[in-house]
C-alpha cells in the first residue's frame, strides 16, 4: 500500500531523514520506534506532505505522492493522529470531528463515520458540545483519533497516541488501534510505549538517527536481544 524508498528530508541544515525504506502493506499495523530524535514524527510528516522530502520517492497504491500538498494527500486517502493530539481547543467535540472530513462532501457517509466514532468513543458523543479543550488528555488523543478517521482514511497515520496517558488509558487506546485496523484500515504507527507497539503490530522498523537501522516481524523484533535491551526496558 505505502513505499518509501530513501526518502531524505531536512529541516533547514538539520538532515532529518537520511535514505528512509520502509513498506506498509495494506491491512498492516506497522510500528516506527526509535529513540527521541531518531526521525520517526518526521517520516510521518513527510509522508502527510508536511515536511518535504529533499530526494527519494513515497508512493501509496501506486501514485507517487512526493510533491503532493498536504491537503491532496488526505484527499488520496491518507489522515494523521498528531503527537500532542492538537485539536482545535475552542470548537467543540462535533466541531473538532467535522473538521476532519473538511475534504468530503458525502454527507450520508460522514454522518455514517460520525456515528462510528461515537460507537468507538463514547464519551465524545456524551460531551459533543463541549470546547475540545475542556476534555482530559485522554479524551482529547480519543478525539484526535475519531478526528482522523472522519477522513475515511484507507491509510492512517499515529504519532505517539499514549504520549502522557495514564497506563489504563493506554490499554484502550490500543484496543481501540486493533479495532480500527479490524475495521480494515491499514496503520503506520510511531511510539515511544515499543512493548505495547510490537505487541500489536505486524511488522516493526527500529530507526536510529534518521536511519533505519532494523526490520522484521513485529514478534521477532520483540525476542530480538539488542530490541529488548534497548527498548523494552530488559
Amino acid at each position: 500500500m505505502l513505499r518509501l524508498h530513501e526518502v531524505h528530508a531536512h529541516y533547514g541544515a538539520i538532515h532529518a531523514l537520511r535514505g528512509i525504506s520502509l513498506e506498509v502493506k495494506e491491512g498492516q499495523i506497522v510500528t516506527l520506534i526509535g529513540a527521541n530524535g531518531a526521525g520517526k514524527s518526521s517520516t510521518l510528516m513527510t509522508i502527510s506532505g508536511i515536511l518535504r522530502p529533499t530526494s527519494g520517492r513515497i508512493i501509496f497504491e501506486d501514485e507517487d505522492l512526493t510533491h503532493l500538498p498536504s491537503h491532496a494527500i488526505v484527499r488520496r486517502g491518507i489522515s494523521q493522529v498528531p503527537e500532542g493530539r492538537r485539536i482545535f481547543p475552542t470548537l467543540s467535540v462535533l466541531e473538532n470531528l467535522e473538521m476532519g472530513a473538511y475534504t468530503r462532501t458525502d454527507a450520508t457517509q460522514i454522518r455514517q463515520d460520525l456515528d462510528r466514532v461515537f460507537q468507538l468513543f463514547p464519551l465524545l458523543k456524551d460531551r459533543r458540545s463541549q470546547p475540545g479543550g475542556t476534555l482530559s488528555g485522554g479524551e482529547q488523543q480519543m478525539l484526535a483519533i475519531g478526528r482522523a478517521l472522519m477522513a475515511r482514511p484507507r491509510l492512517l497515520l499515529m504519532d505517539e497516541p499514549s504520549l502522557g496517558l495514564a497506563p489504563k488509558l493506554v490499554e484502550t487506546i490500543f484496543q481501540v488501534i486493533q479495532e480500527i485496523n479490524a475495521q480494515s484500515t491499514t496503520i503506520l504507527l510511531v511510539e515511544q510505549n515499543a512493548h505495547m507497539a510490537l505487541r500489536v503490530a505486524t511488522r516493526g522498523y527500529v530507526m536510529e538517527v534518521g536511519r533505519i537501522v532494523l526490520e522484521d516481524e513485529a514478534e521477532k523484533l520483540m525476542a530480538n536481544g539488542e530490541v529488548r535491551s534497548a527498548y523494552l526496558g530488559e
